[in-house]
């Protein structure tokens, strides 16, 4: 009877643990989804802050809102330090604070997985958060149809066999559209305007997006791992939020390079099967990198660069004051771009390309102090492919 009475208590004070820590605590996820929360640990979402993002930090320190102590950034990149957004609700003096919720879950696991739906508008979009106590939305295959999932331990024969479903930490609901078809990651992706009513950046994803193609099935593909410890499954969606700059391996497939040779010369072609733009971030630079391997002699052509310039006046300028685009190239969505090069090729060559890019453009990079920093300013490959010319 002691010993009952001992594991009874054991049990009951897990349960009160973990029942104290907060639900919009990412610590609190840990504990079923430790391979989730190792992903997300290295995610972008986690580093998003002033204090983990040193390209959002340059700009920040250069924006004219600093001056006046009005970090509006928070809405996309600290939305979960509720105490700053309540200051910004407030007008009072809304600094981000060199906290625990900016350095470690400045966008947390429960603020995305409490998006109830994404009120669209002209100069940026905005999450709206459910009001449901301790519910969660998620998405998955054949439970569609489940808007209250609770937590429940079912025993068969005799206690023998347990079956739990369910959270005990929280509800799920599983009938959002917005986390079927990727709508829940627009509120933050999808455009920002400054206060010249210009585009800063848009990824025009709404009219390519449907619940077999969107932001989720690109950029948080199934991969294999259970999802939970509760239960046993293959896969789960992956939590690291891929792009270029992180895991661009698992983008690349959405990308085709084709060669075509002529009397002429060449033409390499790319396509771009992804639903928005190549490159989305308005620092980046792409770059199409072509050598001919010739015998033992390599010839190096000359770049071809992707880049969108934004500014005033006709001369580049700091975000919040462009309000025109100077050029912009970038290969769109389901775009097939053809780069011709006027060099003849012969019979062996071997032509090797090169697509990646440069997470900052070097030229901007010294004018915010990040030129030192080698990780943004040295050409990241994205994918490469090889062509040997036979007759």
């Amino acid at each position: 009877m002691r010993f009952f009475s001992f594991i009874f208590l054991t049990l009951l004070s897990c349960v009160s643990l973990f029942g104290s820590i907060a639900l919009d605590s990412s610590q609190t996820c840990k504990g079923c989804h430790p391979v989730i929360y190792q992903e997300y640990q290295n995610s972008p979402h986690a580093k998003s802050s002033i204090f983990t993002d040193s390209v959002h930090k340059a700009i920040w320190d250069k924006h004219p809102a600093k001056k006046k102590e009005r970090y509006k950034c928070a809405k996309c990149h600290t939305p979960s330090d509720t105490k700053l957004l309540q200051a910004l609700k407030n007008n009072e003096s809304a600094l981000p604070q060199d906290n625990s919720i900016q350095n470690t879950e400045p966008i947390s696991c429960a603020y995305c997985h409490q998006i109830k739906d994404v009120a669209l508008h002209a100069k940026s979009n905005t999450n709206i958060m459910t009001s449901k106590e301790k519910t969660l939305y998620s998405a998955r295959e054949g439970q569609k149809n489940d808007a209250n999932l609770q937590y429940e331990v079912k025993t068969k024969w005799f206690g023998l066999l347990t079956q739990k479903s369910g959270s005990p930490f929280h509800d799920i609901d599983f009938t959002n559209d917005n986390f079927y078809n990727g709508k829940v990651c627009i509120g933050c992706h999808s455009h920002k305007q400054n206060s010249l009513h210009f585009d800063i950046c848009n990824m025009d994803v709404a009219k390519h997006q449907n619940e077999k193609e969107n932001c989720i099935s690109c950029h948080m593909p199934k991969i294999k791992g259970t999802f939970t410890t509760a239960q046993d499954s293959k896969t789960h969606r992956f939590h690291g939020f891929i792009g270029v700059s992180n895991q661009p391996a698992m983008l690349a497939k959405y990308v085709k390079i084709t060669f075509k040779r002529d009397k002429d010369g060449f033409e390499i072609a790319i396509k771009n099967e992804a639903s928005h733009q190549l490159l989305l971030h308005p620092l980046r630079v792409g770059e199409l990198q072509v050598s001919i391997q010739r015998g033992t002699k390599e010839i190096q052509l000359k770049p071809y660069k992707f880049l969108r310039i934004i500014g005033k006046d006709g001369k580049p300028s700091m975000p919040w004051l462009a309000d025109e685009v100077l050029k912009d190239n970038h290969i769109k969505a389901k775009e097939k771009r053809i780069i011709r090069f006027q060099t003849p090729l012969q019979s062996g060559d071997v032509v090797e390309v090169k697509l990646g890019h440069y997470k900052v453009n070097p030229k901007i990079a010294k004018k915010l102090g990040l030129n030192e920093d080698k990780s943004l300013t040295t050409f990241k490959l994205f994918k490469k492919e090889r062509f040997e010319v036979v007759e």
